[in-house]
């Protein structure tokens, strides 16, 4: 196949860029490989695991999220607790647009914080607390009753019933069913908060090992499993490694911004994780080069077709 670019034209829809992707090269003709992927993962009856970081939550991919969760048009969710806390924050209050380039002490004194080009101004925090105060509660009341702690993905589906916001993936993942699983769930700020819980209620507990038997179970029953993997870190590494349970995934699509010569996990390509057993050998796989905001949303709206 050669290389073919095109000329735009007014009346061009979206679909029909997409399409001319095809042959233009670079990360162009990878995006366009990831969406017949899609297609080919759909038509398979594979479960769908999609996994992300909570920057993206912070950004405006985190309705699309929601809307994935609503349409169920992905079966498993794997995230940071920052993703959580900061889905719930936004039931709360607004995040703010700013620059890359702030004057940061300034923003300190102002009493925000920066991720990225967007601000997280203090004050959702503190609504954070008084709502988690009140939950954490609530929670440790469950726990009595169960006479057990409860898992991290029983603690988001909690979560999820407590509000009532379409525009949360945390409110739609709890409504239908889709389990959101969370390996570090005594990171960032919910972690924070329960620490703090716990000086008035140390017998409060997270059973973090919780989520490994219904996570291993899907694997283990799924007639194929597809990962739709954004960005790196646990989330990442907690949906690949659990699919070692059936020697890998049989598709993976991989968008990331990161590198694999300093041996990260966050960098690591596809074919590496075929020789751990994450990836099958014959998998079909697409590895973009890209930021998640940029790119994501075309596979969400292939992803959403009927």
């Amino acid at each position: 196949m050669k290389i073919k670019g095109f000329f735009l034209s007014k009346n061009m829809t979206l679909e029909q860029y997409l399409e001319k992707l095809k042959t233009v090269g670079l990360q162009a003709t990878e995006v366009y490989k990831s969406l017949e992927l899609i297609q080919e993962i759909k038509k398979s009856n594979s479960t769908i695991f999609l996994t992300f970081t909570s920057n993206m939550v912070s950004s405006g991919l985190r309705e699309i999220f929601a809307q994935l969760c609503k349409e169920k048009k992905v079966h498993i969710i794997i995230t940071t607790i920052g993703s959580v806390e900061e889905d719930i924050m936004k039931t709360m209050c607004d995040f703010e647009l700013c620059s890359f380039r702030e004057n940061d002490e300034l923003l300190f004194s102002k009493s925000k914080n920066r991720v990225g080009n967007i601000l997280i101004p203090n004050k959702c925090y503190i609504k954070l607390e008084k709502f988690l105060n009140k939950f954490f509660k609530k929670e440790l009341d469950k726990q009595k009753s169960l006479n057990r702690p409860l898992a991290p993905h029983e603690i988001i589906k909690d979560l999820g019933q407590e509000i009532n916001d379409e525009s949360s993936f945390v409110y739609w993942a709890a409504k239908n069913n889709i389990p959101v699983f969370c390996p570090a769930p005594t990171d960032g700020a919910f972690g924070l908060m329960l620490y703090f819980f716990k000086q008035k209620y140390p017998e409060f507990a997270i059973d973090v090992s919780g989520d490994l038997k219904p996570l291993s179970q899907i694997v283990l029953d799924a007639k194929k499993t597809a990962g739709i993997i954004l960005g790196g870190g646990v989330a990442k590494h907690h949906a690949i490694g659990a699919n070692i349970l059936r020697e890998g995934f049989d598709y993976a699509i991989y968008i990331s911004t990161a590198t694999e010569y300093d041996g990260s996990l966050s960098g690591a390509l596809p074919n590496e994780a075929k020789s751990w057993g994450k990836i099958k050998t014959k998998a079909n796989i697409v590895h973009i080069y890209s930021e998640a905001s940029v790119v994501f949303p075309f596979l969400a709206l292939k992803l959403l077709e009927d």
